[in-house]
């Protein structure tokens, strides 16, 4: 071991000890914490308040800038509820000549708080439909829409999920084609894509589905928007069943082959492939969800999502650090993203204190990037 640790110093090229006992650190599965301490933080703005009825969008940009956020995801329900507000009257969802009216002036309201818009979100429903269809037709008009909003609004990345619609609907062998096809439409902006998991998704509900057709996509414009309730909400939990763990192994299989998945995801995804890693956590169901879609469309995992995910270290049972720490042992250190959808542990709503909650979510940055680099913390620090 000596012999080698030697060797390595003769021949690393890092040009400072610094940055050389990272690297050392990380060949050795440990987490420089000075290293995460460089991590830009986001919050996205429909996760502030209770999920189904938020305040205003002006107090919930407050919150989120004197909580010390750096940017925010722009939701596009949020664009279309402060339209209502803006222009006195509700704002057609294609109406993107009013809707890009709607996102220049949160643009300026998010310029004034020193808030960045590091993403538009949620682009649902777009890949795989049949050519000539309508929702085909459909998808690139509003793809055609979104990036004009992209432009209005100033932001650089479109997040698209990976598609729920039913599969028997879906031509999957145009999957990549239409995700090629949008990245060209992106790529004439200098904008990118970031293909999120959505653990209900019919086609892609795994990160290593994504990223199996991020590689086929094979545009320098597109990329993972990975998600700890993403990744363990689908691959290690399952509100469906009274454990809330998926079932169909034992509890030890269940752990050995979850762990597997999170070790393949720190030594396969390239760090520059990753641009965001959305955070929260997930409540248990109250009781096991039916395995059929709802009266909306949105599938047991879409409903679970919908009102179950606090904030990390607040009643949620997901194994969030371990997610992080295999996405931060790719080598990424960028944007780390509050996405939470707090309908308290029953899922009814609740009454939140949008700055409190805010702060604590600042508070929960720093315990999970300590914890991550192996740090013990007070079962206390960033609960509210």
């Amino acid at each position: 071991m000596r012999h080698k640790f030697i060797r390595l110093l003769q021949f690393t090229p890092f040009s400072n000890l610094t940055a050389f006992a990272a690297h050392l650190l990380d060949i050795m599965g440990r987490l420089d914490y000075a290293s995460l301490l460089s991590i830009p933080i986001s919050y996205a703005t429909c996760s502030l308040g209770s999920p189904n009825a938020p305040p205003p969008l002006l107090d919930r940009l407050h919150a989120i800038s004197i909580a010390g956020f750096a940017a925010v995801e722009l939701s596009f329900p949020d664009v279309l509820s402060y339209g209502q507000t803006l222009l006195g009257h509700e704002v057609d969802p294609k109406n993107y000549d009013e809707l890009c009216k709607v996102a220049a002036a949160i643009k300026q309201e998010c310029d004034q708080r020193k808030l960045g818009i590091m993403m538009l979100q949620p682009f649902a429903k777009f890949e795989g439909w049949p050519e000539g269809s309508e929702g085909r037709t459909d998808a690139f008009e509003r793809a055609n829409g979104w990036i004009k909003m992209m432009q209005a609004c100033g932001t650089d990345m479109l997040q698209v999920g990976s598609s729920d619609t039913p599969l028997e609907k879906l031509d999957r062998d145009r999957v990549v084609a239409d995700l090629q096809e949008l990245c060209d439409m992106l790529s004439e902006h200098g904008f990118k894509c970031a293909y999120e998991n959505w653990c209900w998704s019919t086609h892609a509900p795994d990160w290593k589905d994504v990223w199996n057709i991020v590689k086929e996509v094979d545009r320098p414009n597109i990329g993972l928007c990975l998600d700890t309730f993403q990744s363990a909400g689908g691959e290690w939990a399952d509100p469906r069943t009274g454990s809330g763990l998926l079932e169909d192994v034992s509890k030890d299989e269940l752990e050995k082959r979850f762990q597997q998945s999170l070790d393949d995801l720190g030594s396969t995804i390239p760090k520059d492939k990753i641009y965001l890693l959305q955070i929260s956590d997930g409540y248990k169901a109250p009781q096991p969800f039916s395995a059929e879609r709802d009266d909306s469309g949105l599938l047991p995992r879409g409903r679970w999502s919908h009102d179950f995910r606090p904030l990390p270290y607040n009643g949620g049972y997901l194994p969030v650090v371990d997610v992080a720490k295999a996405v931060l042992r790719t080598g990424f250190r960028g944007w780390f993203s509050y996405e939470v959808f707090d309908g308290g542990a029953e899922g009814k709503g609740k009454d939140i204190d949008i700055v409190a909650y805010a702060r604590a979510a600042k508070n929960v940055q720093g315990r999970l990037l300590a914890e991550c680099a192996g740090q013990k913390i007070s079962g206390q620090t960033a609960t509210r």
